[in-house]
Formats: structure tokens, sequence, C-alpha cells
């Protein structure tokens, strides 16, 4: 059951063409990060096209309890009045974090050097992800945390009076440790040192120094070497959040397993942290194109149009991709699906610990729709049947996790019968307006039961 209401039982079955323009929503990552960075400014910070899933709305509602004064103007328009770097208040109440390890992550990295307390929790999928990954490189800083078995939430963490900077290599490619490190590092004297061996999305880096943060990026022996300046007076920034690829992915993906399908999806933001897939599929044979290619607020955005494909081929994805678009292997797992050939993805390990282990999920929902999939522990294949030739026919549980219930979504459009998620519901965490938007370019997608 998701922790934001009642199970919604989905279906999706084939349909006509996809036409039209998909307005897709705000970049998830861009959103989460412009709300903690303006309560981490002095002074207002105005944002525009903010992502108002629920993932991102339990993070304004967390920065309202750390004492930022966060304001809807409605129609995506938001206003951050920040208390400052250090001036977080201890909260309240316990900080419900919803279904967002980004949003519990980085908030803890935000307040962890901050001589306060506060109390984490989530749904049952976020209360059941590690989160000893970021509470250990918080305790280098001098913070405390205490949870649940195995690093899980809820935890509490006691923020450091007296942090120390750090230098810190993240073991595993996370962008969500590697900002939970630098954010706590605004409030530690001296240098914070991050070291990622591969690189990872990088809107944080990013938008630190947008807002004024001292932030240097090298490339060197060792790895990808980003060194932050502590203590620094954030200022104030007027934000355009770029659409989510993300959330792209599933209209472009659909548009190119759906006979004669030809949809454009604007503004979306192509950070080369973050565009993995869009390369992939073009690997793969796409019929998917950049319009208008342009930058807007530091990121690399344009027009995308993905036309039907039905000469797809199965490729080796590379590894060193594969951080690129770890969001996004569910929904090429389905495109793979009705390309000819094998699609082997390596080097995916972190998909375990998402929301649900993707690979698992996956895995289990496709051979139900009558595909081949072989797994290894940081690995997956799915041998393609071509187009027209996948049965679907399954009903497939989403494990409260938003990604495999539209993936599967995608999949019923061109499946010879119906396919089924247990709940939907997840959905609304970080593409609310899925539903009407698909149903917009042609899709299928009906509530089971209403």
């Amino acid at each position: 059951m998701s922790g934001h209401g009642t199970p919604i039982p989905m279906i999706s079955r084939t349909c006509g063409p996809l036409t039209g323009i998909a307005h897709v929503p705000g970049d998830k990552s861009i959103s989460h990060r412009s709300l903690i960075l303006g309560a981490l400014c002095v002074g207002k910070t105005h944002i525009t096209g903010l992502l108002e899933g629920e993932d991102v709305l339990d993070t304004a509602r967390a920065m309202r309890a750390f004492g930022a004064v966060v304001t809807n103007h409605g129609g995506g328009e938001w206003s951050v009045q920040g208390v400052g770097v250090g001036g977080f208040a201890e909260p309240d109440q316990v900080i419900d974090c919803g279904n967002s390890g980004t949003g519990v992550r980085l908030i803890m990295g935000a307040m962890a050097t901050s001589p306060i307390t506060a109390t984490f929790t989530g749904d049952a999928s976020l209360n059941g992800r590690p989160m000893g990954r970021v509470t250990d490189p918080l305790a280098l800083f001098g913070a405390q945390a205490v949870g649940r078995a195995g690093g899980r939430l809820p935890m509490t963490i006691v923020g450091a009076a007296d942090p120390v900077p750090v230098r810190y290599t993240v073991p595993v490619p996370s962008a969500q440790v590697k900002s939970a490190v630098l954010l706590a590092g605004l409030n530690a004297p001296g240098q914070t040192v991050v070291i990622e061996k591969e690189a990872t999305r990088d809107h944080t880096e990013r938008m630190l120094q947008g807002f004024g943060a001292t932030l240097t990026v090298d490339d060197t022996a060792e790895g990808r070497v980003i060194t932050l300046t502590g203590q620094p007076e954030l200022q104030p920034q007027t934000i355009i959040v770029p659409r989510d690829p993300s959330s792209a992915a599933f209209p472009v993906c659909a548009a190119l397993i759906v006979p004669g399908s030809d949809v454009l999806v604007p503004n979306i933001g192509l950070n080369p942290t973050r565009a993995g897939l869009f390369t992939t599929l073009q690997d793969m044979g796409a019929d998917l194109t950049y319009e208008n290619l342009r930058t807007e607020g530091g990121e690399p955005v344009a027009d995308l149009r993905a036309r039907y494909s039905p000469d797809l081929k199965g490729i080796a994805v590379p590894p060193a991709r594969a951080a690129s678009m770890i969001d996004e292997y569910p929904v090429l797992s389905v495109v793979a699906a009705f390309a000819e050939g094998v699609t082997d993805m390596q080097g995916v390990k972190e998909l375990r610990v998402k929301e649900s282990d993707r690979i698992d999920a996956m895995a289990k929902g496709l051979r139900a729709a009558g595909v081949i999939v072989d797994e290894g522990p940081d690995w997956w294949r799915v041998t393609g049947l071509g187009h027209g030739n996948v049965p679907g026919g399954a009903t497939v549980a989403s494990q409260l996790d938003h990604r495999i219930a539209m993936a599967f979504m995608v999949l019923g459009m061109a499946t010879q019968d119906p396919m089924r998620v247990d709940d939907g519901s997840p959905i609304a965490t970080s593409f609310p307006v899925f539903e009407p938007l698909m149903a917009g370019l042609g899709a299928q997608i009906i509530r089971d039961g209403t």
C-alpha cells in the first residue's frame, strides 16, 4: 500500500498512434535542490516550473519545519525565504519524506552540521531503504545517527555542534551521497572535498556555484574532485526549472514502440550527467532528435522529438553510462522488449536499492508478460521479441515504485493483451499529470474499477 493513500490499480491497453506535445513536469532533482538551497540563503529565492509531485512537496514541508518560509504562488511558482547557512531551526515534529530517497538524504546532509536534532521517516518503501551510505560520511563531520536495524528509517540525526571539514571518496556512484556531503560541508569551516570515481548528475555542484558558493571541480587520477569552501553566505536566486528528462523518458519511449507515433517533448534538460537514456535509444536505432538546442540557467535544454521506430536493435549499454541514466533502466527494458536481439545492461547494482529492487521488479513483470530476462547482482539482460510480438496480459506488482508502475503502463501500450499494475498511486510522487498527459497523446490507461 502506498504511503500516500489507497492503492490505485491501473490497466494499459494497445492504442493508436501517440501524437502531440507532451509537457512533462519540472525536473525533480533540480526542484528538490532549489527548495533546499533557497532555504539556506539569506533572502528570497523565486522558483518557476517547480515539480509539484508528492516527493517535492514533502521537501517543501520539511524546509518549513526547519524555519524557512516556503510559499506556493500557484502555477508552479514558489518562493523560499531562507534562513542562511547554519540557520536551520530544530523541527517540532518528525520530518516525513514520503517516498523520496533524494529528499531525505539531501535534507539530512543540509542539517547535519547544525547543532539541532531531527527525526526522519517515510512510507513503507523509503523506510526499507539503506541510509548508512549517507550517515557514514555525515558522521565524519561529527553528526550522529540512530535508526532501525540496518541503518533504516525512522532515524534521528543529531547535528554536529562543532563540525569539521571532511575529505570523502564516494564508494559507489551516487549523486545523493555526494550531494549530502556537499550540503553538510556548507556549514563546516575550511574545505570539504568529495571524490567520485564515476561522474554522477552534477546539479548540486552547478547550483551551489549559482548560489554563490566557492566550489571547484577537477578531473584527476583519483577521479572527479569537488572542493567546497565552507560557511559561505549563499545569495538568493531566480530559478527556472527545466523539464525532467526522467519523466520525459515515458512519453518518449512510448512513442518509439507504438506504431505511427510522433511526439514532441519541449524544454527538456539535457545535462550530460542525465541524458544517457537518449544516447542509448539512438544507439538502438530510435528515431529521436533534438530541436532548438539552447542553454537556460546554466543547463543545456532542447525539445525532443520521438517517432515510432520499427527497427530497434538490442545493444550492450556501456557500463560507464549507468550513472547518467540509472532511473531510466526500467523503461529502457520496456523498449528492449520490442527490439530485435539482446539488450545487455551492466554495472547497475544501484537499481537494487532504489524505491524497489528495480531489477527484480522489472524482471518479474517482463517475464510475466512473456519476455525472456536474465539477471545477476549488478546486471540484467532482456531478449527482445520485436514489434508486435510481446504477449502482455499480466498483472504486475509496482512495489511502491513510481517508475515501475509507469514502465509497465508504457509496455501495455504495445502488447498483444493489456498490462495491469496493482498500484499506480506512487506515480504521483514524481509525475502527477502522467495519466492525463498520456491520454492527451492517445494512450488508453484507465484506473481499474472506475
